[in-house]
């Protein structure tokens, strides 16, 4: 077989964009968006919270005892 002008290299240069195009989407379906976030504790939201500073020391103290009194109710 004799392949003359573009036929064989045009050929050859699709193949080698549908399987670039498929890596590309196979990566991005496994995007951080895609992928199912673990949930945030309420103990973890709190301390989140104080950290960015968004409460007081005292709030955070008053509701991780609360939370923490909770938990061993529920145990």
């Amino acid at each position: 077989m004799h392949y003359e002008g573009w036929g064989f290299w045009g050929m050859h240069a699709f193949w080698w964009l549908f399987w670039i195009a498929v890596i590309v989407v196979m990566f991005s379906l496994d995007t951080p968006v895609s992928r199912r976030r673990r949930r945030e504790t309420p103990l973890e939201l709190l301390q989140r919270r104080y950290a960015a500073g968004e409460i007081s020391t005292e709030e955070y103290e008053e509701r991780k005892a609360k939370l923490e009194h909770d938990a061993k109710l529920i145990e």
